[in-house]
């Protein structure tokens, strides 16, 4: 949900077409700059978070954010984006923050990725958990396939709570969940790398790209590679079908969100 206006203008949008879960960006997520929090703004989120009764609510980490990466200044800059994403997200009482933690060319890059996050929340007494998103396969992302997020988790000292499965990333690093053979494979990885429990968001979107394609495109439910079928399976399935779920599907007109929100209710089973 947009920002526009004030973050607590995302909770009004968010349940005017029926959320009950939002996931926002705090700032703009191209650039570096923010503007801090001001506490009337914080105390009007949280206020509509209650009168509203939306939650949880995720923030969405910066896209500039590359906590692996061989270029020191730009680790340097994405330690420090990471650790004001937290404190933003205590501020306002968001639940969590969603990290695409990042790509590296070196073999180093989880390395470096697990010390970049300690080094960020190192410190903070804060209310909100970071959780780490799987990445859709391109040349250098360290976090596409399960075993790579496990060994992220059990590197960062416990600092990463958990994880959030996008299911067009999922679909594009190669795992078949168009099929629910493809979907128990993934669940049986998520158990045995992560452990019941790990999964705290799932991202709900359909792939324009092929199979194992490492394309992060992603497409309106149904009308994607992925298809009604397979993403039916993802959502419902016990491993991970009771996390919240957040479309991130494309918005090329107004009713967009409302249908696609529609088609997940219907995929659930729900009105």
């Amino acid at each position: 949900m947009s920002i526009a206006g004030g973050l607590h203008k995302a909770l009004e949008r968010g349940h005017s077409i029926g959320c009950t879960s939002v996931q926002i960006f705090s700032h703009n997520p191209r650039g570096w700059q923010t503007s801090a929090i001001s506490s009337e703004d914080a105390g009007m989120f949280r206020e509509n978070r209650i009168s509203l009764d939306i939650g949880p609510v995720f923030i969405h980490a910066s896209y500039l954010i590359n906590i692996a990466s061989e270029k020191a200044d730009l680790k340097i800059k994405s330690v420090r984006m990471l650790r004001d994403e937290m404190l933003r997200a205590h501020a306002i009482g968001a639940e969590y923050v969603v990290l695409h933690t990042g790509t590296a060319h070196d073999g180093d890059g989880k390395k470096r990725a697990s010390e970049s996050i300690m080094e960020a929340l190192s410190g903070l007494d804060i209310s909100s958990d970071l959780i780490i998103e799987n990445t859709s396969g391109k040349r250098g992302d360290i976090s596409s396939r399960v075993e790579d997020m496990a060994e992220l988790l059990h590197a960062s000292g416990g600092l990463i709570s958990g994880v959030c499965l996008d299911s067009c990333h999922a679909y594009a690093a190669g795992y078949d969940i168009g099929s629910e053979g493809g979907v128990e494979r993934l669940a049986d990885e998520v158990l045995r790398s992560l452990g019941a429990g790990s999964v705290k968001l799932l991202h709900v979107n359909d792939s324009k790209g092929e199979l194992g394609s490492g394309l992060d495109r992603h497409e309106h439910l149904g009308k994607g590679r992925i298809g009604l079928d397979g993403l039916g399976y993802f959502v419902k399935h016990d491993v991970f079908g009771s996390a919240p779920a957040i479309l991130e599907t494309p918005k090329d007109k107004e009713s967009d969100d409302v249908e696609n929100l529609l088609t997940l209710r219907s995929l659930l089973g729900r009105s």
